[in-house]
């Protein structure tokens, strides 16, 4: 390749008499070279400011109701807190029984994309494990502990494509409500006595792995994200002749990028959110992802400023492995040594 950059190789066979059988493995030329195919808005800071000027003017009451825990040495609760004109924070809430004033680290796990309620199990494993305040955090801000039927029916309803919803606007885009409750989520975990006050860690994969990275641009007092695959990356990517990540948020209008849709996605692109992330980073990513294209993944890494790896993984798709697991948890246990 010519430029920095990502190709990928698809092989297929087809044996007599047989079905077809492909294999597919992917290259990067220089990735670490890769520049963001837009530069940020020059209001980007001001608008967020902004925003989150308007979230902490309201200041609502959390909602805790107790949940029975899975582990024996943790207090579960369902955490509710009002939104603005968005929906709640929907999660749940998890916390150490011994816990004493000043000695928890901060875990918030973010989800891919999809519609379904909190996972109660991840908070509270996390809590136990890390002797941490933990919370595990719908993406949606829709009820917990409901039937599968219930997130299949909103899934196939009211949040059906929610990941186009208000994309030409900058003021109603989906993304703006699902970033804020990061922010609204941060400030009431911060608030808790038990913080240690030092330490506090975003993680998620795909569409967690860029709300990872639009917590740690949006709030200073994250000090490390372990981001898998992140989507929300490089709408802007046809610009510069790359693929988009998801969700694909820019669509074609006579074979280039809506402008007004272009304009919009720059305020909701994760490549610009790393570029204020101070924090430590660990990232993964797959050369043959087609979901959210290592191109997308590589834009954002570079962007980041401050102390940061990449777990490369040329034969993996939208996915994880064993080994990128342990990495992820090797950081977070170094991080809080």
């Amino acid at each position: 390749l010519a430029e920095p950059g990502f190709l990928s190789c698809r092989l297929t066979y087809t044996p007599p008499g047989g079905k077809p059988v492909t294999a597919v493995a992917g290259a990067g030329f220089e990735p670490e070279k890769l520049k963001p195919s837009l530069p940020v808005p020059d209001d980007f800071d001001a608008f967020w400011t902004a925003q989150k000027a308007k979230l902490r003017a309201q200041k609502p009451e959390p909602v805790l109701t107790d949940v029975k825990s899975p582990q024996a040495e943790v207090d579960t609760f369902d955490l509710q807190i009002p939104g603005l004109d968005w929906r709640p924070v929907s999660a749940y809430f998890a916390r150490p029984k011994d816990a004493k004033p000043g000695s928890c680290p901060i875990i918030l796990s973010v989800h891919g994309a999809g519609v379904r309620g909190s996972n109660l199990g991840g908070a509270a494993g996390n809590a136990r494990g890390y002797h941490a305040l933990s919370v595990d955090l719908n993406a949606n801000g829709i009820p917990n502990g409901k039937p599968d039927s219930y997130y299949t029916d909103l899934a196939n309803g009211d949040l059906k494509d929610y990941r186009y919803v208000g994309r030409d606007d900058r003021e109603k885009c989906y993304f703006l409500g699902m970033f804020l409750r990061l922010v609204r989520t941060l400030d009431f975990l911060c608030a808790q006595p038990e913080w240690d006050g030092k330490h506090v860690i975003v993680t998620g994969g795909s569409q967690g792995g860029g709300q990872s990275l639009a917590a740690a641009g949006l709030d200073p007092r994250v000090t490390l994200i372990c981001a898998g695959v992140p989507a929300i990356c490089d709408h802007s990517g046809k610009v510069a002749g790359r693929i988009n990540g998801w969700p694909k948020l820019v669509p074609d209008v006579d074979g280039k990028p809506d402008p007004k849709v272009l304009e919009a996605a720059r305020y909701f692109d994760c490549v610009n959110f790393a570029s204020r992330a101070k924090c430590r980073s660990v990232l993964s990513v797959g050369f043959i992802d087609t979901v959210c294209p290592p191109s997308s993944v590589y834009a954002a890494y570079n962007a980041l400023p401050g102390p940061k790896d990449i777990v490369c993984e040329p034969l993996m798709g939208h996915s994880s492995t064993q080994r990128i697991g342990a990495a992820f948890s090797a950081a977070m246990r170094e991080h809080l040594k």
